[in-house]
Formats: C-alpha cells, sequence, structure tokens
C-alpha cells in the first residue's frame, strides 16, 4: 500500500487503485470530495477559538506531522518526568547531556539533514538505514559541544527523547504516545506511522514511495484538526502539570534565527517559542518533509494550524501567525 499523492488537479488522485479520494472539510465542518478547486487547493486550515468553538476546511484526511512530532514527543517525556520516571536534570544514563537539553537541542549531538547520501537515498526511494549505520554516517559519539554551551537542531537528539520515553516507559513509542499524549488529549486520528503501508491513507501531498522510517524519531500521522487540538489542550491544563507546561516556555534565545517572521526566536522544550513574552507570541513548531509543510501554534487562548503541499503557493507558518494576529 502506498501513500496518496493529492494534486489539485480536476481529478485528485491516490497512489493505489480504488483508494479513496483525499477529502476537505467545509467551512461548517462538513465533508465534502476535494474537486481540484484551485480556491482550496491541497492544504488543510484549522482555527481553534478561545471558546472552544473551530474553524476548519480543506483536507480533512490525516498528514504527517513532520516536526511537529517533536512537540509530541516532548509531552509523553515531560508527563513522564511528572510521574517521577524521568528526571529531567539528570544526565541520562552513560550520556554527557540531561533530557532538557535533548528537549532544548543543546545536548551537542548532531543532525542528519547535512548528510548528502540520506538526502539521495529518500529520493531515491531507498529503504531507511539502520539506526545504528545513520549514528555512525553522522558520528554521532563525537559531541558537538560542551552540552547546555550552544545550541544546534538535531533530529538525532529527538531520536534520543523517543528512545529515552521507550525505556522509562516500558513500551513501544507507539503505544506510549498512544497512551501518554492522544489518548488524554482526546484526538483519535493521531498514530506513529513506522512503515509505507502506514501512509496508505495519509495525503501526502506530492510525494508517493516515502517510507516513514527515514524519520528515525518517528513521525506522527493524523489530521490536522487533531494537530491543533492537541496544542489546544497542552495550553488549555489537559496534559502536563502547569509548572511543567512553564518549564516548556523556558527557552534557549536564537538570535542568529532572526528574521521578518521570527524577530525574536528562541526554542523551548519541544516549542519554537519567542524569546521574551512569549506567551503573547505564537507559540508552537512547524516542519516539513517531502511533498508537504505543516504549522502548528496557539497564542492567548486560540490555537491555529495549517498543513500544505510544497507546490502549492501557502506557506504554512506565515500563514497561521497571520491567523493569530486577528
Amino acid at each position: 500500500m502506498r501513500p496518496r499523492l493529492c494534486r489539485p488537479t480536476a481529478a485528485p488522485c491516490c497512489s493505489r487503485p480504488g483508494a479513496m479520494l483525499c477529502g476537505r472539510l467545509t467551512a461548517n465542518g462538513s465533508r465534502a470530495v476535494l474537486a481540484g478547486s484551485l480556491e482550496y487547493g491541497m492544504e488543510a486550515r484549522v482555527f481553534i477559538r478561545q471558546d472552544g468553538k473551530t474553524d476548519a476546511g480543506g483536507v480533512s484526511d490525516p498528514v504527517p506531522w513532520w516536526s511537529f512530532t517533536k512537540t509530541a514527543l516532548a509531552i509523553a517525556l515531560l508527563r513522564l518526568s511528572d510521574y517521577g520516571r524521568v528526571n529531567l536534570d539528570e544526565p541520562v544514563e552513560g550520556e554527557p547531556y540531561t533530557p532538557v537539553q535533548l528537549l532544548r537541542h543543546e545536548a551537542g549531538l548532531p543532525d542528519y539533514g547535512s548528510l548528502p547520501s540520506y538526502h539521495s537515498d529518500v529520493e531515491a526511494g531507498r529503504s531507511p538505514w539502520p539506526t545504528n549505520d545513520l549514528l555512525k554516517a553522522v558520528e554521532a559519539e563525537r559531541p558537538r559541544y560542551v552540552p547546555g554551551q550552544d545550541w544546534a537542531y538535531s533530529n538525532v537528539g529527538y531520536l534520543k527523547v523517543a528512545q529515552l520515553i521507550e525505556r522509562a516507559s516500558g513500551l513501544h513509542l507507539a503505544d506510549a504516545l498512544s497512551e501518554m499524549v492522544f489518548s488524554p488529549a482526546k484526538v483519535t486520528t493521531a498514530r506513529l506511522a513506522t512503515t509505507p503501508d502506514d501512509l496508505g491513507n495519509v495525503c501526502m501531498g506530492d510525494v508517493v514511495g516515502y517510507h516513514p522510517g527515514w524519520v528515525y524519531h518517528g513521525l506522527v500521522v493524523g489530521t490536522v484538526l487533531d494537530a491543533a487540538r492537541l496544542l489546544h489542550g497542552l495550553f488549555e491544563g489537559a496534559l502536563v502539570k502547569p509548572e511543567t507546561l512553564t518549564r516548556m516556555l523556558d527557552c534557549r534565545p536564537l538570535p542568529q534565527l532572526r528574521s521578518e517572521l521570527h524577530p525574536n526566536p528562541a526554542y523551548g522544550l519541544g516549542l519554537m517559542v519567542s524569546a521574551t513574552n512569549s506567551l503573547n507570541h505564537p507559540v508552537g513548531h512547524s516542519g516539513s518533509g517531502p511533498g508537504s509543510r505543516i504549522a502548528v501554534y496557539a497564542k492567548r487562548g486560540t490555537t491555529s494550524a495549517v498543513w500544505a503541499a510544497t507546490t502549492s503557493r501557502t506557506y504554512p507558518e506565515a500563514e497561521v501567525f497571520r491567523s493569530l494576529q486577528k
């Protein structure tokens, strides 16, 4: 079974015979089959108001959450901390870094995004490398800096987070996320995809034949509505203790990454935030991968999420930030 290729053409296609057409939600939440209208394009938008009422439009099928998965992983690890099963400030057994440093990308670990061979194998549709081969390729045992003394975005670091969740919970990652994150957040479509078959009912935007194993920390898929509900539930206090949520916002300023959209960027514990007055600015996570992009952010009781195919004219992060300014 192969993931669906969704296009805003006259007849949206799926990459396997007999597959259901990718659907969309109309403004009032009813389901309709995408007719390929450029009015909607290949995208999904969700806005949750302070009173909990939801506006949703566009693709209603599950989509890849890409690096918004990091927020789900952070929630799982922080819930384990709330249960007393993980000490966030003690070094991980046998390692020089702490769980907090992993979550904040301060652990001194590399990233595999800089490996040309990684990207070429993904593009060629090859099977993911064994995890140990990946770690060897990036020289994961060689610290790039003293943990806590610098910052570098690291998917390898979140692979370590995923492994720590499994050890501390005694569960496979898919089960840990289901029990500790998705179930208490009351999101029913979210799940971990581990094989190409798991993407059979997932709208993948502009790509076919993708193997989710290339996302080494795990790839969560689910509707955009459920992505928004997850973040909304986090800030409504449904997932972690109040003091834990406050700690998630304890961030490292990243002035080197300033841009027009991010004038004061920083990174917390699985959350992209503003370095000052974070709750007065969008808080959440963006992500991208072959074929699509996603952005899920909250601000002062409202939550906005946008997913779009890479070839669309929609830039999810900018659209989300714009909607939260209203």
